[in-house]
């Protein structure tokens, strides 16, 4: 079975598919614009806007995503649900606050920053997805569950997506 987990900036999705696939004892597939950035030395946002300039960098992402989202996993990408052929298709959301304060929790960042860093990303995705593959990240219909992650704790999300799937079998 492959599950994708989608959701904007900061809202879980890493954390609830890393207890997902502890739990059902698959792999884990998560490759981020961040371990992107890191190994080429520059900063995410900078990394993200060579993306916005070459849609090679996106198209390659999502090339491997592919490659790596085979047998029994768990894929954590915003684009996950669209780019996998996914037996379970999640969001997560949560308000930007909440997932600003994650951010800023995560990164030692301030509050004020990481709330302005969220609001860019996402706008910044949002519009680079539009333009390249026509997906609106925005749009929900995709999905078969959209969980609050604002509202419940990661092992109440686990709980919730393992009642999905136990409904599914």
């Amino acid at each position: 079975m492959i599950i994708a987990i989608s959701g904007l900036t900061g809202s879980g999705k890493n954390t609830l598919g890393s207890l997902l696939a502890d739990k059902l004892g698959c792999k884990l597939v998560c490759p981020t614009f961040k371990d992107l950035a890191r190994k080429e030395g520059i900063p995410l946002m900078e990394f993200q806007k060579r993306a916005e300039k070459d849609p090679d960098i996106d198209k390659k992402f999502d090339e491997l995503l592919k490659e790596q989202a085979t047998g029994d996993c768990v894929v954590t990408t915003w684009l996950g649900p669209w780019m996998v052929d996914a037996d379970l298709k999640i969001k997560l959301s949560a308000p930007a606050e909440t997932r600003a304060r994650r951010i800023a929790e995560r990164d030692s960042m301030e509050l004020e920053g990481a709330l302005k860093h969220v609001k860019e990303r996402d706008r910044r995705n949002r519009e680079r997805y539009l333009k390249l593959y026509g997906i609106d990240i925005y749009d929900e219909s995709i999905y078969d569950a959209v969980l609050d992650s604002g509202r419940h704790s990661p092992e109440e999300l686990l709980e919730m997506v393992l009642g999905l799937i136990k409904r599914r079998e």
